[in-house]
């Protein structure tokens, strides 16, 4: 397993920036073309290895006329903001098992600017899941699974489906704390399963959190020290309910001299702070995300509970600790 130290850093390390994909889910994808742009530009000067667009969400489930264009990620799109992306930095997609007309609106990797397909599954949906793999995979895309809810699903289900995608051709398999509920020893042990699959069957692995009890960036760090080398971060923690692992903590941690710190700073000076301001996207640390993650549920409600303008959190919590 590789490890690290506070002095060294490990060239193995590959950062992601998922403030258009997850943030998404905070203003439904209705980011300006200028905004996508810059964060863009930030991105690549800022030495960032991978950027997510957003979703390849179905047109036939999702009403294209209530969502910002990156909830589908068609191809022009994209090719709109980064030309032909003569750059290193690879462009990725997430595609939601089930929610994914795959077979037609991935197109082929020779036709299209896009580099990696992300393939989100649940446990229990896992051959779905490896069908879109395998798709991608021959279309000529680099591939990851994120099994999400990692944090409700028994030790054996994962071990199982640790051992089908071990067995497939996907590049990368993610641990996704989708409740934001998980503390570092925990992301220890996982991180410490995923990985000896990993090395049995040449795959990396990688750590998406989401920050409800702020243990994103903590978590991230703790499965890197495991040996984790896909690492997910958004600017200004931008992300559903709590947010996830900043990605200006994450540059500013890493010792790889090829991370700049400072262009991610110019990009939250000039587009974030106004974003916050203006108030219409909601994100962010708050006491009915904590609940939520503390009790490993769904932040859902803590969604709807923050919409509403409501304070009554010892209610909320009595409310999630005892129903049934």
């Amino acid at each position: 397993m590789i490890g690290g130290d506070m002095i060294t850093y490990r060239p193995d390390i590959q950062v992601l920036d998922a403030t258009i994909r997850d943030g998404g889910l905070v203003n439904d994808f209705y980011f300006t073309d200028e905004f996508v742009k810059a964060l863009y530009e930030a991105n690549l000067k800022a030495g960032v290895d991978y950027m997510e667009f957003g979703y390849k969400a179905s047109k036939e489930m999702f009403d294209v006329e209530k969502f910002g264009k990156w909830k589908f990620c068609d191809e022009e799109a994209i090719r709109s903001i980064v030309g032909e992306n003569n750059t290193e930095m690879k462009i990725s997609v997430m595609a939601d098992v089930g929610r994914c007309d795959y077979k037609t609106d991935i197109i082929d990797r020779a036709d299209s600017v896009i580099d990696m397909i992300r393939v989100a599954t649940y446990i229990n949906t896992m051959p779905a899941a490896i069908e879109m793999i395998e798709d991608a995979h021959a279309k000529g895309y680099e591939t990851t699974c994120n099994i999400m809810a990692i944090s409700k699903d028994q030790e054996s289900e994962i071990d199982i489906a640790l051992e089908m995608l071990g067995k497939s051709n996907v590049d990368g398999i993610y641990i996704v704390d989708s409740y934001g509920s998980l503390y570092p020893e925990q992301i220890q042990r996982l991180t410490q399963k995923y990985v000896a699959v990993g090395e049995k069957y040449g795959k990396k692995i990688g750590i998406h959190a989401h920050d409800n009890m702020k243990m994103a960036y903590a978590n991230t760090v703790e499965a890197m020290r495991h040996g984790a080398s896909m690492l997910d971060g958004t600017v200004s923690s931008m992300g559903r309910g709590a947010g996830n692992c900043a990605m200006e903590l994450l540059l500013g941690f890493l010792r790889n001299p090829k991370y700049n710190l400072y262009h991610i700073l110019k990009f939250i000076e000039r587009y974030m702070v106004p974003l916050k301001e203006k108030g219409d996207a909601v994100w962010g640390y708050d006491v009915p995300y904590m609940l939520t993650g503390m009790l490993n549920q769904h932040p859902r409600e803590a969604i709807d509970f923050i919409k509403q303008g409501k304070h009554e959190y010892a209610d909320m919590y009595s409310y999630l600790l005892y129903r049934e």
